[in-house]
């Protein structure tokens, strides 16, 4: 299994990359382009006009590896990749919709925060009764580090799901604030599930963890610093879906909170950053949330945050593997 699962990777680099080179011209060209908010770092002015939507590159990457290499599991019956993918690109459509808006409105404010809140929450409730009818996933709650399973009640289970669900999604939508930040920092997060399909024989989910590592290797060789394309909500959303998606595939929601550290601290800060601005009548915790801004406008490069961002995420991935490894 370990050699489809690396065809899977080879696969899916190899069209984003060629996809790349193939989007990003047809992009600049329709003037898809970015705008980016005064209220930010001021730096970041200097991106206005890059390319943006170019999630659709890993995305169009894993599509295929997933046409290539998933067939054999289609023909068992197995469509657990195909419903993953199905679940990401829900969540990669909501996030289509608000980048057009803003396109629309040339400005950097699409749908607003209710709308994208109603639609994810309707995309995870489905999700949710879907994987259960499916029997992919169950109330049964595996506890990472104590190697413990705990039941519990199904109605408390859908409302636990939606909220883990459309709050990793929307951290990791937070995460996208900087050159390549929210692929690198996933980068880690997607190569352990590969690691753990891998080694535990999920070979349908080892195929999609594999086929998204590859398609964001070659898509932060366009998002790097300085980068030519931005994922955009489209790339991000879904990329937040596909995250979750494999944690409720593996039946390991909980993994989450160590594996998706970065995420969490990202969304922590901007929630305490309004927080307490409301509370204080206008004093901050941060210079600026979310918390890689903070670490901008204290003197961070770019090339820093990134770094430090996903060294912390690969850490992060090697605990959280210390967690699972006596599952089995």
């Amino acid at each position: 299994m370990t050699i489809r699962l690396v065809l899977a990777f080879v696969i899916a680099f190899a069209a984003a990359y060629a996809a790349g080179r193939i989007v990003i011209p047809i992009l600049v060209k329709m003037k898809v382009g970015q705008s980016i908010k005064e209220i930010g770092p001021t730096w970041h002015l200097n991106k206005q006009g890059t390319p943006t939507m170019g999630g659709v590159i890993f995305i169009a990457g894993l599509f295929v590896a997933l046409v290539v290499m998933g067939i054999p599991a289609i023909v068992r019956g197995d469509l657990t990749h195909a419903f993953l993918f199905l679940f990401a690109l829900v969540y990669g459509a909501i996030g289509f919709v608000d980048d057009y808006c803003k396109l629309k409105k040339k400005e950097n404010t699409g749908l607003s925060g209710w709308q994208k809140l109603a639609l994810q929450v309707v995309a995870a409730v489905l999700f949710v009764l879907a994987m259960r009818l499916t029997g992919i996933a169950h109330s049964e709650l595996y506890v990472p580090f104590f190697q413990v399973t705990v039941s519990i009640p199904v109605p408390v289970y859908y409302v636990f799901a939606v909220f883990v669900i459309v709050g990793c999604v929307n951290a990791v939508n937070l995460t996208d604030g900087v050159d390549g930040l929210a692929t690198g920092v996933s980068l880690p997060v997607t190569l352990f599930y590969t690691v753990m399909a891998a080694l535990w024989g999920y070979e349908t989910q080892g195929i999609f963890a594999a086929a998204l590592t590859g398609g964001l290797a070659a898509f932060l060789c366009f998002n790097f610093h300085p980068a030519k394309v931005f994922m955009g909500d489209t790339g991000s959303l879904f990329l937040g879906g596909a995250v979750c998606a494999l944690a409720f595939a593996f039946n390991m929601p909980l993994i989450l909170i160590p594996l998706g550290i970065v995420y969490i601290c990202e969304a922590l800060s901007d929630i305490i950053q309004v927080g307490y601005f409301k509370l204080s009548h206008g004093k901050r915790v941060f210079r600026m949330a979310p918390i890689h801004h903070h670490f901008e406008m204290g003197g961070w490069s770019e090339y820093k945050v990134f770094a430090v961002f996903t060294a912390v995420s690969l850490v992060f991935a090697v605990i959280s593997w210390l967690g699972v490894r006596g599952r089995f």
